[in-house]
């Protein structure tokens, strides 16, 4: 299989990791299944490995991914801010899974930020930030989980690879593609999830884990998204919905329960971009999806000071939910003919 690692400082981060004591791993605000499942594959390779490590990260993850092997093991920092400060303060390592700026980790951010420990990122996002003092950063693969697999085998330690890590893996490479329905075209992430199935994982019973335990609530804001939320724009190939904080409230809404909504919005016929914006008490969370060759990534660092993938992306607005999504509609016009032609065949 192609060697994600070539081409990155790999031997002195290595080198590095032998030598550290007290290592942390953290991952972004609002942590998906990439971002859960590579922290806790990594986690449960070093605690094997005998090194004293802890996963903080800087708010819940969501209820569907609480399964997780030593899920409960992890610190968030929102909620023991002094706990978690110490630890780091004590740390000599800090890895950083799944995402490219600390900024991505709001107040631990800073705290990490001012951290005097070595920090490594190991991500799969465009445009990684100078903060590490070392990378590996392989932005044209599907999920930092098949980064870590990689991490793993080239350290020489393909053989602690277990059940409990490969469904880490496998919950990061599957949340983080669709279900093997986006930014898969890899060969090597089959080759991996081929691995996994190796080491006894039951897929059928992860994607239950992960896809059939909503609550009556989630599926009642679902409904609602897509029945009075959702307004599409068919002159310019596009479509979004909006959620105010009050139509979270009434449907009781829960961390993760927006979690893929705006793919329904992607998934009708010609639309080619699609957005989601959730108002929440300080900012606006904007997620986007795009198809073929459109950059959401761009759209969003360029107009909504976030970022993340060509297909994939998002951003916190600090404007209003209403100047946030007429920000959106006064670029509709400037992408009209980028959004008629988004593939080149």
């Amino acid at each position: 299989m192609e060697n994600y690692l070539e081409n990155t400082d790999f031997n002195k981060i290595r080198e590095v990791l032998d030598k550290s004591g007290k290592i942390i791993l953290t991952t972004h605000t609002n942590p998906d299944g990439d971002a859960i499942g590579s922290s806790l594959a990594m986690f449960l390779y070093l605690k094997k490995r005998g090194f004293s490590v802890k996963v903080i990260i800087p708010d819940l993850y969501p209820e569907f991914l609480a399964w997780l092997p030593s899920a409960k093991e992890i610190m968030i920092y929102e909620k023991d801010p002094g706990s978690c400060k110490k630890i780091v303060k004590e740390s000599d390592l800090i890895i950083c899974v799944d995402f490219n700026n600390l900024s991505r980790l709001n107040d631990l951010g800073k705290v990490i930020k001012k951290s005097e420990s070595v920090k490594i990122l190991i991500d799969h996002h465009l445009y990684p930030a100078e903060d590490f003092a070392y990378r590996i950063s392989f932005s044209k693969i599907s999920s930092t989980s098949e980064l870590v697999y990689d991490f793993i085998c080239e350290s020489g330690y393909k053989n602690l690879l277990d059940k409990e890590i490969a469904s880490c893996l496998y919950t990061g490479i599957v949340t983080d593609t669709g279900s093997y329905s986006y930014a898969c075209n890899y060969v090597k992430t089959y080759l991996i999830t081929a691995e996994l199935f190796r080491l006894g994982i039951d897929g059928e019973h992860i994607h239950r884990l992960i896809y059939d335990t909503y609550s009556e609530s989630r599926l009642r804001l679902l409904g609602y998204a897509v029945s009075d939320g959702l307004t599409v724009l068919h002159e310019f190939h596009s479509a979004y919905i909006v959620l105010t904080k009050e139509n979270l409230e009434r449907f009781r809404y829960q961390v993760g329960d927006t979690e893929g909504v705006v793919n329904y919005a992607l998934s009708i016929k010609d639309i080619n971009l699609a957005a989601l914006f959730m108002e929440r008490d300080d900012h606006v969370k904007v997620s986007f999806r795009s198809k073929g060759n459109f950059s959401v990534d761009r759209l969003a660092r360029e107009h909504f000071g976030g970022g993340g993938h060509s297909n994939a992306s998002g951003a916190n607005c600090s404007m209003s939910l209403r100047k946030t999504v007429e920000r959106f509609l006064e670029l509709l016009p400037e992408f009209r003919e980028q959004l008629k032609h988004v593939y080149n065949d």
